[in-house]
């Protein structure tokens, strides 16, 4: 199925030959002499490295229909995640690379939308923040309370995240699923 660039919107996924685009931006120029162009700005759905390129105007690109499927994260085997799907109750086996690093975020009964294309997982989408426990961390000492000052915390997944002096072990805390920054105690 293809679409013409001047029909491109934010959101869309592109099938170029280098491999799944989103159309991050996009701006239609028409030039005083030439013909018209579009500029876009991509993001590639494996791996997000962005690429700006440029098409001519009404020129036909493949469009890829990704599908969007809310699964459970079940468990881990071997180098794989083991999701089931929550409406079908299938399990699929998905392999840790094509998730990046939604792996640090998800425990075992954690939600995600896993997008698919083809039959096979191309990328996971999780909440803005997640809340996960801290297993291991540096006691703060009392009266160091210098504001701004942060330490490094093992979280329950392995995620290693820099945190507040305040924070302790066993404790819950918010992290942010886009930077891997603290947010605040759950």
């Amino acid at each position: 199925m293809s679409v013409s660039t001047n029909d491109l919107k934010n959101g869309m996924t592109l099938d170029l030959p280098e491999g799944l685009f989103s159309v991050v931006e996009f701006q239609h120029v028409k030039p005083g002499k030439g013909g018209a162009f579009v500029r876009t700005k991509l993001k590639k759905v494996a791996g997000g490295a962005v690429l700006e390129r440029t098409f001519r105007a009404d020129e036909k690109v493949p469009l890829a229909v990704i599908d969007k499927r809310e699964m459970q994260y079940l468990y881990r085997e071997g180098s794989a995640l083991v999701f089931m799907d929550n409406e079908s109750y299938d399990q699929m086996n998905v392999e840790t690379s094509k998730l990046g690093s939604t792996v640090d975020y998800l425990k075992e009964g954690d939600s995600a939308v896993l997008h698919m294309y083809n039959g096979d997982v191309v990328s996971a989408e999780l909440p803005a923040a997640v809340e996960l426990s801290v297993s291991q961390t540096e006691p703060g000492v009392q009266g160091d309370r210098v504001s701004g000052a942060r330490k490094p915390a093992t979280l329950e997944t392995g995620l290693v995240v820099q945190v507040p002096l305040f924070v302790e072990p066993g404790e819950r805390i918010k992290v942010d699923t886009r930077t891997g920054e603290y947010l605040a105690r759950a």
